[in-house]
């Protein structure tokens, strides 16, 4: 009887052991998932790091783009400084990935918005100027420009893809659960522009 007792009791320490290992494995598996989804390959860190490279490359045509202008309407003073300043705005941020808020998302975007804005005042001050749009070296830099513009849209969708991803297994169940106990957190999105509707765009 006591054998018995003996052999229920190992059995059951057994199951438990094998219950403990499973829960864990569990764990670590979410856990893992959690990583990859922000730091891996299509990880939200890593789009994010895109969004800045494209970024980035719109800020190095900037120098070359208002060298230009200023060489066919050096008297439009004002919006070539708007440009400049606004860049160096631009530039200036620099935003953590891996600590994404909201706040310094926001500050970000409106600082991008603020050279997007800028450089939309820049184009519409080249239309008056015939001899400026027909320069080759100013329709190089607006076509790299357009280009540009339009990889910064792709890389922003795939953050926000990356991202929402993301946000979603940690919030739902059981991944809150693992996201909480190992301080994962909600990533932001960009969000459209308020004042996209109004504002000056980058067309050619």
């Amino acid at each position: 009887m006591k054998n018995k007792g003996c052999l229920i009791a190992s059995l059951v320490a057994a199951g438990l052991i094998i219950i403990a290992v499973a829960i864990v494995g569990w764990g670590v598996s979410k856990y893992n998932t959690m990583v990859e989804l922000r730091s891996g390959t299509t990880g939200y860190e890593k789009t994010w790091a895109d969004v800045e490279s494209q970024y980035q490359r719109r800020s190095d045509l900037i120098p070359n783009l208002v060298s230009t202008v200023k060489g066919y309407a050096a008297h439009e003073e004002k919006t070539l400084t708007e440009v400049v300043e606004a860049r160096a705005k631009a530039t200036q941020m620099n935003v953590d990935a891996s600590n994404l808020t909201p706040e310094a998302l926001a500050k970000f975007q409106a600082s991008q918005g603020q050279l997007s804005q800028a450089l939309g005042r820049l184009m519409v001050v080249a239309e008056r100027y015939p001899d400026l749009k027909a320069n080759e070296n100013f329709k190089e830099l607006q076509s790299q420009l357009e280009g540009t513009e339009n990889r910064i849209q792709v890389a922003r969708q795939r953050f926000n893809e990356a991202a929402a991803t993301f946000n979603a297994y940690i919030m739902k169940f059981p991944g809150n659960v693992i996201a909480a106990m190992t301080g994962f957190k909600e990533t932001p999105l960009f969000k459209a522009d308020e004042a996209a509707q109004n504002a000056p765009k980058v067309e050619f």
